[in-house]
């Protein structure tokens, strides 16, 4: 499945090599608000493939049909629109399953990996009742990193992007 989504257009600045500015930052206070906008639209409580949030917007991607469609949905300044549904498969997740600390999420992350950006947010259900988190990052020397963290923003694994 591939995920819709923009990214900030601030990189890491030479006047503040050591930390992200924090305007620069995924949006992820704004995943609880955004979840439960879409399931007052929706109804009620969804499963997710994903749910995802960069520094402007949040994407949730329900998954519909015994989870066999996707339908993304986009909240950008407190407001949902939504894409066509296509064909997906892969793990869910519902929102009663997140349980990160916005406010303290990405601390570990930018004191262990300074001057790096972090572009986006991710969750995503593994396919075997478990959430998985992680974010994608940028260098400023252009590199492109994948990292996996624990709902506390523990550093669980990196992979350099191509």
């Amino acid at each position: 499945m591939a995920v819709g989504g923009c990214s900030g257009d601030g990189g890491s600045t030479d006047t503040a090599p050591t930390s992200t500015i924090a305007a620069e930052l995924p949006i992820v206070d704004q995943i609880d608000e955004a979840v439960a906008a879409l399931e007052a639209e929706l109804g009620g409580p969804q499963e997710y493939f994903e749910i995802n949030a960069t520094a402007r917007l949040v994407n949730l991607f329900v998954a519909l049909d015994g989870g066999t469609a996707v339908q993304p949905w986009l909240y950008f300044d407190g407001e949902l629109t939504f894409e066509e549904q296509a064909p997906a498969e892969g793990g869910v997740l519902r929102a009663a399953d997140l349980d990160f600390d916005p406010a303290t999420l990405f601390s570990k992350l930018l004191a262990e990996l300074p001057g790096a950006t972090v572009e986006s947010f991710y969750i995503h259900g593994d396919g075997q009742g478990a959430v998985q988190y992680g974010a994608l990052l940028t260098t400023s020397l252009g590199g492109a990193i994948d990292v996996q963290l624990s709902s506390d923003g523990q550093i669980l694994s990196s992979e350099p992007l191509n």
